[in-house]
């Protein structure tokens, strides 16, 4: 490891994995040592990511083969079968993969989504009753299930079957069903435990058409099986899986590069419509991420995910015109409500870290709860520090959080939980959520901010940045972009490269946007001029050194992305600024 920068102009660390220079010639030599640094050694597999290379066969997955036998029994014994699912984008599009598996094979099928403030995540009694009262007598859950013990056992109470695939860590005992399916399981030896619910939902439907494909079925059935193509989903399977942040390895890479092919084809009209309204003409993990999932998220944030999976499903354009403008103008709602109740939090953040706090509670009067993991992620990345944003209402405080590297956020809740000041709680390092009442409210913020303090010891980490490569600002070219788009897709697990570049001059520097961006140039050090953006720089120190014209020929360390960039029809390198260090 190697610090390039000891403290940026953002307060932050550099910090170098390896200590290889490269100068102006060397974007190959750059990108094999990336490759290298990620652990990547079949560069050619990596670089060329194809579901054939990377598809196992489903039956590694314990207890695959008997789910495939189960929901294979019921369809050709022409039973009614329930798809349960969740109301984020993961659990929407596995969701959206089975019922549309299930009614190109003609099967009878039905589905159900919790709403996030009414159900909750996960199974639940009331809901499964009602698909019982509708004649299922199969329940296949999608991205849920494996905590749902009582729940399963109610469902078979009442005379259903169910098969279970997630990818959730389970609790120590697994759900009764009939079939659990999850890579997460402890005697699953798979190794596909980075798969996202669609993988896990999309690798049952292939087990089950094989299942089907095997047996002798009716001519009709048979037929219907003859023609389907599940490639056609795969751009499904790639937006659950990018929109859940899974790592972009082994078959999910695989997988979301795929999908984004089949996405371009433009094929489910859903989406089609969906892209057009977002103003998405080229595919992308960024498109997928930050513009379609946004809007397929709104509903379930706020209130039902049913319009979300509706929009999936439909081949009606009056009906997915409709959909689409109604989860775009849901999305812009929730942009207003997360906007509103992000400044209150800030100030409210602001007096907190001027009392030197090593973590962040904040909670607010009938604040919406749909908004509050995204919240608590901004302020994350804002302060460096563990952030956890609830909303009360009715002497019950709910509420979501995310931790910084060296905290783990999942066990201090389940410590709160285990001695008694919250009454629901659980999640990873990363990433909590939790109920309490409010009389236990500044009880929780006492235990969370001492359980932070004792696992930093006391010090507030400086914020590290790592950084894939240093190099001569003269080797930023549209040869070294081309290099680098090669490692695409990017996402967790294999993230677009951060480069550090010297020697770059400061030439100009403006505002643009709506005020909060940058743009500008530096002369390199090869005597080329590379232009820049950078966002919501403005009111930043770095924003205030490039923008001050006394600062004219200052010579700077950059860091950030080179991306491909096109005006007027003209292709050229563009530095994505993220810091700087003089």
């Amino acid at each position: 490891m190697k610090k390039i920068v000891e403290k940026s102009m953002l307060g932050q660390a550099w910090v170098l994995p390896t200590y290889e220079d490269f100068g102006p010639g060397g974007a190959d030599n750059l990108v094999d040592k990336i490759l290298a640094s990620r652990g990547i050694t079949d560069v050619e597999k990596f670089l060329n990511p194809s579901i054939k290379e990377y598809m196992p066969n489903p039956s590694v997955l314990t207890d695959m083969d008997n789910a495939a036998c189960i929901i294979a029994g019921a369809v050709v014994a022409g039973e009614k079968i329930a798809i349960y699912g969740d109301y984020d984008v993961d659990g929407i599009t596995s969701t959206a993969v089975f019922v549309k598996y299930m009614r190109e094979i003609g099967c009878d099928v039905v589905w159900h989504l919790p709403t996030r403030e009414g159900e909750g995540y996960g199974l639940n009694i009331n809901a499964i009753q009602e698909i019982v009262d509708a004649g299922a007598k199969l329940l296949i859950t999608v991205d849920c299930g494996i905590s749902g013990n009582a729940e399963v056992d109610f469902a078979k109470q009442s005379g259903m079957r169910v098969v279970v695939t997630d990818h959730h860590s389970p609790d120590s005992l697994i759900p009764n069903a009939d079939a659990v399916v999850n890579p997460k399981r402890v005697d699953d030896m798979s190794q596909m435990q980075y798969l996202a619910g669609v993988g896990v939902a999309f690798l049952t439907v292939v087990a089950v058409n094989r299942e089907l494909k095997s047996r002798d079925v009716n001519p009709e059935l048979r037929a219907r099986l003859e023609s389907i193509n599940l490639m056609n989903w795969m751009d499904l399977v790639a937006l659950g899986t990018i929109c859940d942040t899974m790592p972009l390895v082994g078959l999910n890479r695989a997988f979301v590069a795929t999908g984004l092919k089949v996405l371009g084809l433009r094929q489910n009209m859903g989406l089609r419509i969906l892209m057009d309204i977002a103003g998405i003409k080229k595919p992308s993990v960024y498109a997928a991420g930050f513009a379609l999932g946004p809007r397929l998220n709104a509903a379930g944030r706020l209130d039902s995910a049913a319009p979300a999976l509706e929009l999936l499903l439909t081949d009606n354009p009056l009906i997915a015109n409709a959909l689409a403008e109604k989860l775009h103008q849901m999305n812009q709602e929730r942009i207003d409500i997360q906007n509103a109740i992000m400044l209150r939090a800030i100030d409210m953040a602001e007096r907190c870290c001027e009392k030197g706090n090593c973590s962040l509670f904040l909670c607010g009067e009938n604040w919406h709860g749909g908004v509050m993991g995204i919240i608590a992620g901004r302020l994350k990345d804002k302060y460096n520090l563990p952030s956890c944003v609830a909303t009360k209402s009715d002497g019950v405080i709910n509420g979501s959080g995310r931790s910084i590297p060296g905290v783990d956020l999942g066990k201090i809740i389940h410590d709160a939980l285990a001695a008694g000041i919250v009454s629901e709680g659980g999640g990873h390092a990363a990433a909590a959520g939790f109920s309490l009442m409010a009389e236990n409210e500044n009880t929780f913020c006492e235990f969370l901010e001492n359980a932070v303090r004792e696992q930093l010891n006391g010090q507030i980490p400086q914020r590290e940045v790592m950084v894939d490569a240093e190099m001569d600002s003269g080797g930023a070219t549209m040869r070294l972009v081309n290099k680098l788009n090669a490692l695409e897709p990017f996402g967790q697990g294999n993230p677009e490269p951060t480069l550090v570049l010297h020697g770059a001059v400061l030439r100009h520097a403006s505002v643009m946007g709506n005020g909060s961006h940058l743009r500008g140039n530096f002369a390199t050090s090869a005597g080329t001029t590379l232009s820049f953006v950078g966002f919501n720089l403005v009111g930043t120190p770095v924003g205030d050194f490039l923008l001050d014209d006394g600062n004219i020929n200052a010579k700077i360390m950059l860091m950030g992305k080179l991306k491909e960039n096109e005006y007027n029809g003209r292709v050229s390198a563009q530095f994505v600024l993220e810091d700087i260090a003089v």
